[in-house]
């Protein structure tokens, strides 16, 4: 299964800020980052599913612009984000 309830629930608890929190920037940016590890994975064995390539380039572009975005508004909780995921940047 790409994405359980469970997984879900994991993500959001280790990186919301607040209680009731599942919109900000870091809890969307972990959840695009663990689709995008599980597509990565898929295309791998599939290398002719250029729907899927497709999706994948788009979640990506979004990452990006989030990640754009956290970094321009707060640059210590973008370093944070991307050191706790292991991005590239």
């Amino acid at each position: 299964m790409p994405f359980d309830a469970d997984i879900k629930a994991e993500i959001v608890a280790q990186y919301k800020r607040g209680e009731n929190d599942t919109g900000s920037p870091e809890v969307q940016v972990a959840l695009l980052s663990h689709r995008i590890r599980y597509l990565t994975t898929h295309l791998q064995a599939h290398k002719h599913d250029f729907a899927t390539r497709r999706g994948l380039k788009k979640l990506i572009g979004q990452r990006q612009r989030l990640l754009r975005y956290l970094k321009d508004n707060d640059f210590n909780r973008y370093r944070d984000l991307i050191q706790s995921l292991g991005l590239r940047r």
